[in-house]
């Protein structure tokens, strides 16, 4: 019914950027809360940022002053520009929904928690 999408990962040298992509598709008339989640090799998946539609952000401590989350709303897509990339930013970085509204007229219309397949973020030393 949802589709989470992401892309723009790829192989980067520390110190580098990187902007990634996820495009949500399906019968969607607003998701109040998008999230950019990350899991490095043999480690839990972790929050990286978070976005309300209406523009409210949250940052994990490590990545503070250097990843910047935006959101077009209209377009139902949330980015990650992720600059100075050092190695332990490395993982697959996954896209999140944990609500999506179907219906305007409905407020019972929603499913819940919504994942992308990720995007692989490369960083070398």
């Amino acid at each position: 019914q949802v589709q989470l999408v992401e892309s723009g990962g790829g192989l980067v040298q520390a110190g580098g950027s990187l902007r990634l992509s996820c495009a949500a598709s399906g019968s969607i008339f607003s998701i109040p809360t998008m999230a950019w989640y990350r899991q490095a090799p043999g480690k839990q998946r972790e929050l990286v940022a978070t976005i309300t539609s209406g523009g409210v952000i949250h940052y994990t401590d490590s990545v503070k002053g250097r990843f910047t989350i935006s959101r077009d709303n209209a377009k139902n897509t949330v980015y990650l520009q992720m600059n100075s990339l050092k190695p332990e930013d490395t993982g697959v970085y996954y896209c999140n929904a944990d609500r999506v509204y179907f219906s305007d007229h409905d407020v019972n219309s929603y499913g819940l928690d919504y994942w992308g397949k990720g995007t692989l973020v490369t960083v070398s030393s």
